[in-house]
């Protein structure tokens, strides 16, 4: 089995999804822009979606609220200070800056402007 798409039901998903589009280098495969206004939008590698849509009948997560450890997005990075510099410039907030961890991988953990948490990793040997 592979995952197909992750699903986030929002408050804001057009705006949300242009965000991840502009700053995270997501493409939009598929959008509906009316409600409840569904964008599956895929990361670089053209494999992995996320679904970022709103369903007013349906619960939505409370993401400020939701513990890094407890759930988060993870996103490779080349740089990790400069992603961090970036991505809070553009409406991101640190949760954690940038630090190594052993066995020599470097991490910074962010809240997008919706307070959903996104790491960001360099791995000092990858793993995919």
């Amino acid at each position: 089995m592979k995952i197909e798409h992750l699903a986030f039901n929002v408050s804001d998903p057009l705006n949300m999804a242009r965000w991840y589009v502009e700053h995270l280098g997501f493409t939009v495969k598929r959008r509906m822009m009316d409600a409840p206004f569904a964008h599956f939008i895929a990361d670089d590698s053209g494999t992995v979606m996320l679904e970022i849509y709103g369903n007013t009948a349906a619960t939505k997560l409370d993401f400020p609220h939701v513990e890094p450890p407890a759930l988060h997005l993870a996103f490779v990075s080349r740089d990790v200070a400069a992603d961090v510099k970036r991505l809070t410039a553009a409406g991101a907030t640190i949760v954690a800056d940038v630090h190594e961890l052993p066995p020599g991988d470097t991490f910074a953990m962010l809240r997008d402007p919706w307070g959903v948490p996104l790491q960001l990793v360099k791995r000092k040997t990858p793993m995919i």
